[in-house]
């Protein structure tokens, strides 16, 4: 048993099963997102909604590749090269997460 191989598939199919639920229903996904759902519908009204669905989706296909690569690096090579796949994800994960839910979206504010 592969304890690497078998922790990075285990998080392939959540995460492009996520991305696939953001690309199929668009701007409607967004009232899922963690922080954004906690703003009134007049809030939610001034952000761009598509983009915010599309980065998601993007975001859970990079994840689901990265751990598929992980899957298949730590079959192949050695059960260790889970180590370097999650601590890149961890690095993906943290660098677009924050505290304040409205610095988090500003990017995606209509102008």
């Amino acid at each position: 048993m592969n304890i690497g191989a078998y922790m990075c598939g285990v998080l392939v199919m959540p995460f492009a099963i996520v991305g696939l639920l953001f690309g199929i229903f668009k701007e409607k996904a967004t009232k899922f997102v963690a922080g954004f759902n906690t703003f009134s519908d007049e809030e939610q009204a001034m952000y761009d909604r598509a983009a915010i669905s599309r980065d998601i989706r993007n975001q859970c296909f990079i994840w689901s590749a990265l751990m598929l690569g992980g899957t298949v690096l730590s079959y192949v090579l050695s059960p260790y090269m889970a180590i370097p796949t999650f601590i890149i994800w961890c690095f993906l994960f943290f660098k677009d997460t924050h505290i304040d839910a409205h610095k988090a979206f500003e990017k995606y504010l209509l102008k």
